[in-house]
């Protein structure tokens, strides 16, 4: 991918869930939620604190992370959907 985000900001390529329930019944597209887990794919250098010093991110590409519904701008690069947002808007990382 040739995106590099800038300052505390990451690239999440949302992870898509099941299309079929536990019961075997399907979901349609229509009836789907937006996706709140992601794989990291991009990571900016850091954010810059009060004294100008670079704070680096507590993530790195390759994690899978929890972020809420409606976090980032989501954009199209190289034909796939991805999300651009803040470390901050990040809730947790999957173990």
């Amino acid at each position: 991918m040739n995106l590099r985000p800038l300052h505390d900001r990451v690239v999440v390529q949302p992870l898509e869930e099941e299309e079929k329930t536990a019961g075997g019944i399907i979901i349609p597209d229509s009836a789907k939620e937006k996706p709140m887990q992601g794989k990291i794919i991009a990571c900016g250098p850091g954010a810059r604190g009060d004294d100008g010093k670079l704070v680096p991110l507590d993530v790195k590409k390759g994690d899978r992370v929890l972020y809420g519904k409606w976090s980032g701008t989501e954009v199209r690069i190289e034909g796939k959907d991805v999300l651009i947002m803040r470390e901050s808007d990040i809730m947790g990382v999957l173990a």
